[in-house]
């Protein structure tokens, strides 16, 4: 299955309860991880754009459920990082209810793209997302980001390690890395995948896997 061409990416709008979420009918794709894990980076590189999601150098910058759209067909959401220990609890306590709303609540979410960060291992966060996403039957992905940062064996082996990890979850990580590219199709052919096995009512088959949609 050939990737995505992205001809359009926009901004649609930030909210924090369902009554402010975007009101279409076009399939969602959240994205979730660690404050500081690559999360805005990530949908950065999918979309061709260095300044589409806004990057910060201090976790926990995203407050909001941000929602931008692709091609008019799909929507990527992003929802703010989790387990910063500098975040104060009073804001820890604001965001979990706020991201538990919207991922056990609304119809038009797809999947969820799970982000860890290359270089360590899985948190209990992590894992606790994962069992959340498996109970509800909301499919997951897992992308590993800062693949550049590793050398050598650590390349080959870490993508094979975590597999190891969450074979319980039968996921398959897919290796990325912002800075050079890699895994930027790979990432896009396992969210068209996920969307193609899921009944997504805001887009059509020719919109999300017809010809001349590539990489």
């Amino acid at each position: 299955m050939a990737g995505l061409h992205v001809i359009s990416s926009a901004f649609l709008k930030s909210a924090v309860r369902p009554d402010q979420y975007p009101n279409h009918s076009l399939p969602e794709i959240a994205f979730a991880g660690r404050s500081n894990v690559g999360k805005s980076s990530l949908i950065n590189a999918l979309v061709r754009r260095k300044k589409l999601v806004r990057t910060s150098s201090t976790p926990g910058h995203t407050r909001l459920l941000n929602f931008y759209t692709v091609n008019d067909a799909i929507c990527l959401v992003d929802l703010p990082g989790y387990g910063y220990a500098r975040i104060s609890r009073s804001t820890s306590r604001q965001w979990k209810p706020m991201i538990e709303t919207y991922l056990t609540g609304r119809t038009n979410l797809k999947g969820v793209v799970v982000i860890l960060d290359a270089r360590r291992e899985p948190t209990r966060d992590d894992l606790d997302l994962l069992e959340t996403l498996k109970k509800r039957s909301i499919p997951a992905l897992v992308v590993i980001t800062k693949m550049d940062k590793l050398k050598g064996n650590q390349r080959r082996e870490r993508p094979h390690h975590l597999k190891m990890l969450l074979c319980e979850h039968g996921i398959t990580p897919v290796p990325f890395s912002a800075v050079t590219g890699e895994g930027r199709e790979g990432v896009w052919k396992a969210v068209l995948n996920t969307l193609n096995h899921v009944p997504a009512s805001g887009a059509s088959g020719s919109e999300l896997h017809g010809e001349g949609l590539v990489v």
